[in-house]
């Protein structure tokens, strides 16, 4: 079976030829998650578009919250066609590199042409060619997402290397933080001109975000080549794939039905806090508009260290299903103080300068970080858990069936994922309008109702803990347990042998 091993012994377990084990240096996943990193950097650039909108593209608050639903549905329309292509292909540059630099490149070309050439155009015009751009657009978007749930399982299936990809991914998501401080100060610099809605303030933000994601995504690209081979690709050669196995795999592989419930509502949570929501939780309910960036400075490290520990210990020690349910319970108590902080205190006193957002270290801003650091080891097991998970649900179906069909599972998971997600800015726009702000975001010195304070606290918390309740329903009928997996991977092992010694 020594033939069976391209790559130095490394990657491989001891018993490979036995186990069917193989794995990657831990700089490799901690790479390769920077994958997903570079696409957040543009989901989070594109949560300021609302700003671009109804500046510069002449539509009202529900038009521009209800687009960005549209094309969050259209984003998960285009993933089973993606996914059915990540499945064929079998290129001499892999199965999943292709997708990752296509995608990124698309991506870096229709967000510059969507936001430094509309505002040009005919006013007749803008809108219906936004909207065209913004089609293509996500269409990058889905090739570079589905590669990162897809690719998973090749890159390793040892059990306590798996959950490392959510620890690095929860880091680096953590780490975005560092561009959420930034922005406002950027903002700030443009207050002349139009501040969020400026031109320039779009143009400074595009330039940041296609000069990290690019690198972010080469860096990945050069992590996954080793192991981007059919060697890893499951049972060791390609599959064909028909729509037929769409179906099949969602009506009977209870594993992603289970998965796709739990992340999906998770994703629609933690989407209600939009970019707009954090804006006029500082700005305007807290009073300062730089208030935001100088918080985030200090949650960043903090939580960026909690979210690898309790995903580290959790979920290696316990299994990826356990440990989804305790980041889930833990969130739910962490998310529900911290919506009855902001209910009942007063987060005008977490700044004595409104105009610097200088910190006032009184009861409430030492509880916000307290209970944000918290909620952020929590949120980062049952937030970034599920993108591991789904190679796990790639693995169960090679058991079941036979077949390795990593790019179906990714898709099936994105397009309910996104289809469920797509609703959050429709939520934040809505709570928006019904507070009376139908022609622009509530900003420093718009006057704070009832109404909108608790809009913004039920966005921010209350629809992340109606996810994470979700997924307590749904970890009750998954049923990949840590023992359940190990007796699958023996299984893959003894297909791929079989499948290796066949075509030796």
């Amino acid at each position: 079976m020594a033939k069976t091993r391209s790559l130095p012994d490394k990657f491989y377990d001891k018993d490979y030829e036995h186990n069917g084990i193989h794995r990657v240096p831990l700089w490799r996943i901690a790479g390769y998650a920077l994958n997903n990193t570079a696409t957040n950097l543009y989901m989070m650039m594109m949560g300021y578009a609302t700003y671009y909108l109804m500046g510069w593209v002449g539509v009202g608050m529900v038009v521009a919250s209800s687009l960005t639903m549209m094309m969050r549905i259209w984003d998960g329309v285009t993933d089973p066609f993606i996914g059915f292509m990540v499945d064929k292909t079998n290129s001499k540059f892999g199965k999943n590199r292709p997708f990752m630099v296509i995608g990124n490149i698309i991506l870096c070309v229709t967000s510059y042409i969507a936001f430094h050439v509309t505002h040009k155009l005919p006013q007749g015009v803008r809108f219906p060619f936004y909207v065209v751009v913004l089609m293509v657009y996500y269409l990058g978007y889905t090739c570079q997402c589905v590669v990162t749930k897809s690719a998973q399982s090749c890159m390793t299936n040892d059990p306590k290397q798996r959950p490392m990809f959510a620890s690095f991914d929860g880091v680096f998501n953590t780490l975005l933080a560092v561009v959420v401080i930034i922005i406002p100060r950027i903002a700030d610099g443009y207050t002349d001109v139009g501040g969020y809605a400026s031109t320039q303030f779009m143009h400074t933000l595009w330039l940041m975000t296609a000069i990290i994601s690019a690198c972010f995504t080469l860096i990945a690209v050069i992590s996954i080549t080793p192991k981007d081979r059919p060697e890893f690709f499951g049972t060791g050669k390609p599959i064909k794939v028909g729509l037929k196995d769409y179906w099949d795999t969602l009506k009977n592989n209870r594993a992603i039905q289970m998965l796709v419930l739990s992340a999906s509502t998770d994703k629609l949570g933690s989407s209600a806090r939009s970019s707009a929501v954090m804006v006029a939780m500082f700005a305007c309910i807290a009073g300062s508009n730089l208030l935001q960036s100088n918080v985030t400075g200090l949650l960043t490290i903090p939580s960026t260290i909690m979210c690898f520990l309790f995903i580290s210990f959790f979920a290696t020690k316990l299994g990826q299903r356990k440990a989804m349910l305790i980041g889930s319970v833990g969130g739910l108590v962490v998310n529900g103080a911290l919506a009855a902080l902001w209910l009942l205190g007063d987060p005008t006193t977490m700044t004595s300068n409104p105009a610097t957002g200088a910190l006032n270290w009184g009861y409430f801003l030492i509880l916000h970080l307290v209970l944000s650091i918290t909620a952020a080891g929590f949120q980062g097991i049952s937030g970034n858990i599920v993108i591991p998970m789904t190679a796990d649900c790639a693995d169960y179906e090679v058991y079941r069936t036979g077949k390795y069909v990593p790019g179906l599972m990714g898709t099936l998971f994105s397009f309910v994922d996104k289809l469920v997600s797509s609703f959050a800015p429709m939520v934040a726009g809505v709570m928006f309008s019904m507070c009376g702000y139908t022609d622009h975001n509530p900003v420093m010195g718009d006057p704070v109702t009832p109404g909108l304070r608790g809009g913004v606290v039920f966005c921010a918390y209350g629809m992340i803990m109606i996810g994470l309740v979700c997924n307590l329903i749904a970890m009750k009928f998954y049923p990949l347990t840590k023992e359940k997996m190990e007796e699958i991977q023996d299984e893959v092992a003894q297909i791929k042998m079989k499948t290796m010694a066949e075509n030796a």
